[in-house]
């Protein structure tokens, strides 16, 4: 079993690559959803958030008002900092702990991606065999932002701005997939990356 950490800026495209590698076979764990998983309320991260940043942080409902808080950190490096110290560590077990349970199993899969936005700048490659980064221009990248969450360009920017430059992920990653051409450019890429993988797993 090979473990594949697949990164990239805000809206480069990581989830389209990772959705074809999972139509390809591979095993996915995204660990946006991990830190969904892991600041859900009774969760520890949960009470630490809202002693931290505040009980106007939470809807109706009780539950972490995710977009309020992700405009409140972008905006602010300290607190985007503060935030990270609470939930890293936690996305970083619970990661551990899911790869160990592939690999215990009776039939572990061949490839695992794990989707980690911060893998170069949290340490996690160390987590991982391989690396490959999903890349696209900050341009396109505060584009798609706009469009798909609605923000305006100077929120669009800011997000970009605040993440690993493009070009220190592309010198780190073992591999780079450009998607900021069409779909079928990117799946070529992706493809060829499945093929490079199968072989690296012995499959």
């Amino acid at each position: 079993m090979i473990v594949v950490g697949l990164t990239g800026g805000i809206a480069t495209g990581k989830t389209t690559v990772a959705d074809m590698l999972r139509r390809h076979g591979a095993t996915i764990i995204d660990t946006d959803q991990l830190s969904r998983e892991v600041t859900a309320p009774g969760a520890p991260a949960f009470d630490d958030i809202v002693q931290a940043f505040g009980p106007n942080l939470l809807t109706d409902h009780g539950t972490l008002d995710r977009k309020r808080l992700g405009s409140l950190v972008f905006a602010d490096p300290d607190l985007r900092g503060r935030l990270e110290r609470i939930t890293h560590p936690r996305i970083r077990d619970e990661l551990r702990r899911r790869l160990a349970e592939l690999r215990s199993a009776s039939h572990p899969p061949q490839v695992v991606i794990a989707v980690i936005p911060l893998l170069f700048e949290t340490g996690a490659e160390r987590d991982v065999d391989v690396t490959v980064a999903v890349v696209a221009p900050d341009a396109e990248q505060a584009r798609r932002l706009m469009a798909r969450d609605g923000l305006s360009r100077p929120d669009a920017e800011a997000r970009v701005r605040a993440q690993m430059p493009v070009d220190e992920k592309r010198r780190r990653a073992d591999f780079v997939i450009d998607a900021s051409g069409t779909l079928e450019e990117t799946a070529t890429q992706t493809q060829k990356l499945w093929d490079g993988l199968r072989v690296r797993a012995g499959g």
